[in-house]
């Protein structure tokens, strides 16, 4: 039986125990729910000083924690009606020439790469069908895309949101 493997954290969490103590692990939900709060009324909430607040924020966003703060923009209501997830499988040696073509395709809002036969997810957004035809006739001379059109959102964009309590299963 091989050795059992330490138990590594979880990607993407710093190292340091202290920047995931209860209090940060408050103000992190606190401005999953509404990250426009005012430093203030986030120390209101967590019970705490407004500068003892900012500075455990400063320091969740130093450690990469907190990546950014986003806007949310509704693309319907600025003529984006049309949104499709676009799946796309690299033809051999294309692989990077898609990554740069999403990256420059203003259309493009999201591009993961993923694993599995297709290479590629994105998130598409368009005025209407006949223009995703022209975006996906870009991507076909790298590979073949396969496309599924969004008709409704139930859960829209949200962050991740984990618990001390799920961190340390994960951890186990």
């Amino acid at each position: 039986m091989p050795p059992k493997r330490a138990p590594r954290p979880p990607s993407g969490l710093p190292n340091d125990k202290q920047l995931l103590d209860d209090v940060n692990w408050q103000i992190l939900a606190c401005l999953a729910a509404d990250p426009r709060q005012s430093t203030s009324t986030l120390a209101r909430t967590i019970g705490m000083s407004a500068p003892a607040v900012r500075e455990r924020v400063d320091r969740l966003e130093r450690g990469g924690v907190i990546r950014g703060y986003r806007l949310d923009i509704d693309p319907a209501a600025i003529g984006l009606p049309v949104t499709a997830w676009v799946r796309i499988r690299p033809a051999p040696g294309q692989l990077p020439r898609i990554a740069e073509l999403a990256q420059r395709t203003p259309q493009v809002s999201e591009c993961h790469r993923i694993s599995g036969e297709d290479c590629f997810l994105m998130k598409i957004h368009v005025p209407s069908v006949e223009d995703l035809e022209d975006v996906l006739d870009a991507f076909l001379f790298y590979g073949q895309t396969t496309s599924s059109f969004v008709v409704a959102t139930p859960v829209p964009p949200r962050p991740p949101v984990a618990t001390p309590n799920s961190v340390r299963r994960t951890q186990l």
